[in-house]
């Protein structure tokens, strides 16, 4: 049985454009605009502090030999890189995994997760939305965070979406612009960096100041009233520490050595981001479309992997963090079970690769299982729609939540999926 510790039901809300968050960053001030910035603020019920970090494993990564190895399959079905015992007794995963596998007491290894797809496209679309979308139309997942929780939190400024490193499909669809995730080096980010200097950003924070006064005493319908609070949001958005989240350059340099580079960076900056007030933090780490001699492969590509997510658990956890943020980890595909001439494997949508971490939910355990061959699920189908509604559900939100979509209609954001929770 799977479960989460204290899931309630919010509200949809409204939040901070994205357009608005980039004139905090610009200052707007060339013109001495009022920061019409934050006056979108959060409305319903009280801000929680869950948070999903999503790391995308580009390519379509072996099921085999990442968290199901099968080595009582024979020779050429089972994992080419042997296999690690777990924390957790009968469970082993992929051999390049030592770290990771002493961490199975805070993970849920899902053998059943699977859409059907083989492509590229089409896989990444379904996982990352829910849906077969060949419109390319339906939201992906943090956008529908964005949407439902505000695109940024109310105290900290920080955007709720933020990627690091394009995924496809990872846009807002019919929810509009306004709900697209912030990338750390983009734009967005460069202009949350001051363009005047302390004295002169004073000067004209009280410059803005007096024509406000000035606007209010103008006033007669009231509007203005109020401004001061999100004026002063926005300037400590620009002044304070919000921006120092992105910056991992502030962390202790031992926990940066335990987190290493490459992968390892891009999830200390989700874990600070996360920490900060940011909901969902997607991650691209590709690599693993891997048709030929996959054995050297893996052995290349996962090191970063294993300790990047091993540190990022133990950091959760020790900080107590990890109840409040799910991890997961996918792609759009897995491979095909049986290794082929070259030493590889193929594409395979018949089963993927999904691993769970935190979140709220029982870890420690196994969740559905594989065919003999590694073919099918054998047991307990999960589908990326069963994924989404289990995202929601975390967030407190009802998984029968409806948007408009771009036709003025309301439209389902899960039609059939139910949570993981309620699956088993």
């Amino acid at each position: 049985m799977i479960t989460f510790n204290g899931t309630s039901t919010g509200s949809t809300c409204d939040g901070l454009s994205r357009r608005n968050f980039l004139q905090v960053g610009s200052l707007g001030i060339a013109g001495l605009t009022l920061p019409n910035l934050l006056r979108a603020k959060e409305t319903g019920a009280a801000l929680n502090n869950k948070s999903v970090i999503w790391v995308w494993l580009g390519g379509g990564p072996t099921h085999v030999e990442t968290f199901d190895p099968k080595m009582d399959a024979p020779r050429e079905y089972r994992s080419t890189t042997g296999e690690c015992k777990t924390t957790i007794p009968g469970v082993s995963i992929g051999g390049t995994y030592p770290k990771l596998a002493k961490c199975m007491d805070s993970m849920a290894l899902v053998r059943s997760f699977a859409h059907g797809n083989s492509s590229h496209g089409t896989g990444t679309a379904w996982v990352m939305t829910g849906y077969n979308d060949r419109t390319k139309m339906r939201p992906s997942m943090g956008s529908i965070i964005a949407k439902a929780k505000g695109t940024a939190h109310p105290d900290t400024g920080l955007p709720s979406y933020v990627r690091i490193g394009s995924i496809g499909s990872d846009g807002p669809g019919w929810l509009g612009t306004r709900f697209q995730a912030l990338s750390p080096s983009g734009q967005a980010r460069k202009n949350m960096e001051l363009a005047v200097d302390a004295s002169r950003f004073g000067d004209r924070r009280g410059l803005l100041n007096s024509i406000d006064v000035i606007n209010r005493k103008v006033d007669r319908s009231g509007q203005m009233a109020g401004l001061d609070g999100f004026e002063q949001q926005a300037f400590d958005l620009v002044l304070g520490s919000a921006k120092d989240a992105f910056d991992i350059k502030k962390e202790d340099p031992k926990v940066r050595a335990r987190y290493g580079k490459g992968l390892g960076e891009q999830l200390l900056l989700a874990r600070r981001l996360t920490a900060a007030g940011s909901r969902f933090v997607n991650i691209q780490y590709g690599g693993w479309d891997m048709h030929g001699k996959i054995q050297n492969a893996m052995k290349s590509r996962s090191p970063q992997m294993d300790q990047g997510l091993s540190a990022l658990i133990e950091d959760l956890k020790a900080s107590g963090q990890l109840d409040d943020t799910l991890l997961v980890v996918t792609g759009e595909f897995g491979r095909t079970p049986r290794v082929n001439s070259k030493g590889g494997r193929d594409h395979w949508g018949r089963l993927c690769t999904l691993m769970l971490a935190g979140g709220g939910l029982d870890m420690g355990q196994v969740i559905g299982k594989s065919s003999p061959k590694l073919e099918d699920p054998a047991e307990r189908h999960i589908t990326p729609q069963d994924m989404l509604a289990t995202v929601l559900q975390m967030f407190g939100l009802d998984p029968k939540l409806q948007f408009m979509n771009n036709q003025g209609r309301p439209t389902y954001v899960v039609e059939n999926g139910r949570p993981i929770t309620e699956l088993f």
